[in-house]
């Protein structure tokens, strides 16, 4: 039955590793695979252990695990309808109209330091649909247009590497409490801008980016007047704010990042139903405006992957495969990181792999089996493995650009090709990781050791 429940894992895996070719969405194979292991679990009774490592009930592991997964769920729902809340009050276009320059360089190099700060803040995914709208109106011209689009696709994932709040891997290894958020920026900010500076630099000598850009003709304030409410600043400053603030009532109060995130989501939500986005703003388009208006946007098929990939991963670090030398028990993950100790003893190696790994697979079920595999007591908070695969399954992402959300989203929005990405960017985004990957190592030998 063992061999059973990793079958159905595997399967599942494949079918979201072929969504596009399939034309399933990747929310069905997850949920399907998360409930059939724990049925497989269930129905041959296999031995499940818990977080002390003992042999229990599944019904009580399942639980545990479920409260581990609802704090990301949560936490994600919470973020979400933030973001949602500052766009539909055109909160970004506070920062976007401002960018005015033409010369080709300049513009990448600011819209891609944009991305990389906006994305610390808010996440990848979010960024990259800002600031790909933003260049929709600054190039009107696609074959230049999704050059500087595929760099803010690295720059959104080098970004959101080194906060909490930056991409979803982050968020679970800061939730799952294997990351804190000053050890993260403290580790990770000098990896993260070499993965977007190496880029940069290689850019400055492409012909792509040489001369200027002619920017399209706006009447006078048309801009202004189209992408900027009354209560544009005052959402970007009450959003942005809460989303920071996440973080800081952790690290007061020690309760668990969701409360944080649904304090914040109140208070902004509680700031949407007073303030009014124009002058001729009329009771018919309040709803326009409102917490419950945001919430139909945001993505719940992605809340639902989540929670099927989570609880697949968790069925695979339940369920007992193997006694560790001290007589307890080990669960699937744990007994195949001991596995792959054995074979590549230098975790580093390991971790890099799995960051090239990130680039073909979704990067959010890798991180939940490598945060399985190996155990608190051996790599405690903070510990570099854990460092090391926040930075690596961040940025690894941007070297395919179907391998990340970022990346997906670019691809859509622009209709992207995979073969051009692959010819024109891929080489370009892997020198960005290895050299971010070098950073690291020699910052941790220099400062850390």
């Amino acid at each position: 039955m063992l061999v059973a429940v990793v079958a159905t894992f595997v399967i599942g895996y494949l079918a979201i590793v072929l969504e596009h070719p399939l034309k399933v969405d990747k929310t069905v194979p997850a949920l399907l695979a998360g409930v059939i292991c724990w049925a497989l679990i269930a129905l041959g009774h296999l031995p499940v252990i818990g977080e002390g490592h003992e042999v229990e009930s599944s019904k009580e592991v399942l639980l545990y695990h479920m409260g581990e997964i609802a704090q990301i769920l949560f936490f994600l729902i919470g973020a979400m309808v933030i973001v949602e809340l500052v766009d539909l009050h055109q909160g970004f276009s506070v920062i976007t109209s401002r960018i005015r320059t033409k010369n080709k360089k300049k513009l990448l190099w600011l819209i891609s330091f944009l991305g990389f700060f906006l994305s610390a803040i808010l996440d990848n995914l979010t960024t990259t649909i800002v600031l790909v709208s933003l260049l929709r109106r600054l190039i009107p011209d696609r074959n230049e247009r999704i050059w500087f689009v595929s760099f803010v696709v690295i720059a959104a994932n080098a970004g959101g590497a080194w906060t909490p709040i930056g991409d979803v891997t982050t968020t679970m290894l800061w939730i799952g409490e294997k990351v804190s958020t000053v050890g993260l920026i403290e580790h990770l900010v000098l990896a993260s801008l070499s993965c977007l500076i190496f880029p940069l630099l290689i850019a400055n000598f492409l012909p792509i980016f040489k001369g200027n850009i002619k920017l399209e003709e706006k009447k006078n304030g048309e801009r202004e007047e189209h992408t900027q409410l009354l209560s544009s600043k005052t959402m970007l400053v009450a959003g942005i704010g809460g989303l920071v603030f996440v973080p800081v009532f952790k690290a007061i109060t020690g309760l668990p990042p969701y409360m944080g995130m649904m304090l914040s989501l109140a208070i902004v939500w509680l700031i949407s139903e007073f303030i009014h986005p124009g002058e001729d703003f009329s009771e018919e388009r309040k709803h326009m405006y409102t917490a419950k208006h945001a919430l139909s946007r945001i993505e719940m098929s992605s809340i639902l992957f989540f929670l099927g990939i989570l609880l697949a991963v968790a069925a695979l670090e339940a369920v007992v495969a193997g006694t560790h030398p001290d007589g307890h028990s080990i669960g699937f993950l744990g007994n195949m990181a001991e596995q792959l100790q054995q074979t590549i003893p230098n975790t580093d190696i390991v971790v890099v792999i799995l960051g090239f790994l990130s680039a073909i697979v979704d990067n959010v079920p890798l991180v939940a089996a490598v945060m399985g595999m190996y155990p608190m007591d051996l790599f405690p908070m903070d510990a570099k493995l854990w460092q090391f695969i926040a930075y690596t399954a961040g940025t690894g992402g941007s070297i395919f650009i179907i391998g990340s959300a970022a990346g997906v989203a670019a691809m859509g929005m622009e209709r992207i090709d995979f073969i051009w990405y692959f010819k024109k960017i891929a080489w370009i985004a892997l020198i960005g990781y290895l050299a971010g990957v070098v950073v690291f190592q020699l910052f941790y030998k220099l400062f850390i050791l």
